[in-house]
């Protein structure tokens, strides 16, 4: 190795040093807000575009009272058709629901998110990424019934 490589070998390891000194400086003592998306992420996220939503026509339940309109007391269980790409399953409702889904792709992972109604009165909304034929839980809290909606955003 030449003197001129060994220099800038040493002056990349003072760069990247010197870089993780501000980051980790420049970081504050505030745990963040992990409902709160940076704005780079969001302007990335423009680039790629949005991903389609399932058809609704594509969703089938046996709690399904009309088409894209899930109702049902407990649980159900909805089955999504390949939709041959990764799109997302947008579901709807006035109530919290939970719903338990696989992961997309080969991970041997079960999400499960509770979902709330928004304070702003827009209702409960749950997102689910789906890249192939599966099934989705939906459970209802209580004794009461709920009503899902299967929406196209």
């Amino acid at each position: 190795m030449s003197g001129r490589q060994k220099a800038l070998l040493g002056l990349l390891a003072v760069a990247l040093v010197g870089l993780f000194v501000v980051a980790a400086g420049a970081g504050g003592d505030d745990r963040g807000d992990p409902g709160a998306r940076h704005g780079l992420v969001d302007r990335l996220g423009a680039l790629g575009g949005e991903r389609s939503a399932v058809d609704p026509a594509t969703v089938d339940a046996d709690c399904a009272d009309d088409a894209g309109r899930l109702v049902f007391s407990g649980g159900c269980v909805v089955r999504v058709a390949d939709p041959g790409g990764l799109r997302t399953l947008v579901l709807r409702s006035a109530a919290r629901f939970t719903v338990v889904a696989p992961a997309p792709g080969d991970a041997d992972l079960t999400i499960r998110d509770e979902v709330e109604p928004a304070p702003d009165g827009t209702g409960a909304v749950a997102k689910v990424a789906v890249d192939q034929a599966t099934e989705v839980g939906l459970r209802c809290p209580g004794l009461g019934g709920c009503t899902v909606v299967v929406a196209t955003s």
